[in-house]
C-alpha cells in the first residue's frame, strides 16, 4: 500500500470518526455507534503506525514495502 493510500484510509476514517462523535454528542448514538467508533480509533493507530514504519524504513534506506499492519493489541499499547 502507497502512503497516498494510507492517508486517503486515514482522512475517510478520520471522517467517519467525527459523524460518530457528532451523534454522540447529540445523544443520538447507538451502542453499534460506539463499537464502531472504537474500531475506527484503532484503525487510525494502525494507519499513523504503518506510515510512521514506512518512512523509519525509507530513511534508513530500505523499501518501505517492508512494513506491515501491526495488530491490534500492539499498537494500543503505545505511549502517546
Amino acid at each position: 500500500m502507497e502512503d497516498t493510500q494510507i492517508h486517503t484510509t486515514i482522512e475517510q476514517l478520520v471522517a467517519e470518526e467525527h459523524e460518530l462523535w457528532e451523534r454522540e454528542a447529540a445523544g443520538n448514538a447507538a451502542d453499534s455507534d460506539r463499537r464502531r467508533l472504537q474500531d475506527v480509533k484503532v484503525s487510525l493507530d494502525q494507519c499513523w503506525d504503518l506510515l510512521r514504519q514506512r518512512r523509519a524504513l525509507r530513511e534508513a534506506g530500505r523499501n518501505p514495502e517492508g512494513a506491515d499492519v501491526r495488530r491490534a493489541e500492539v499498537v494500543e499499547r503505545y505511549e502517546q
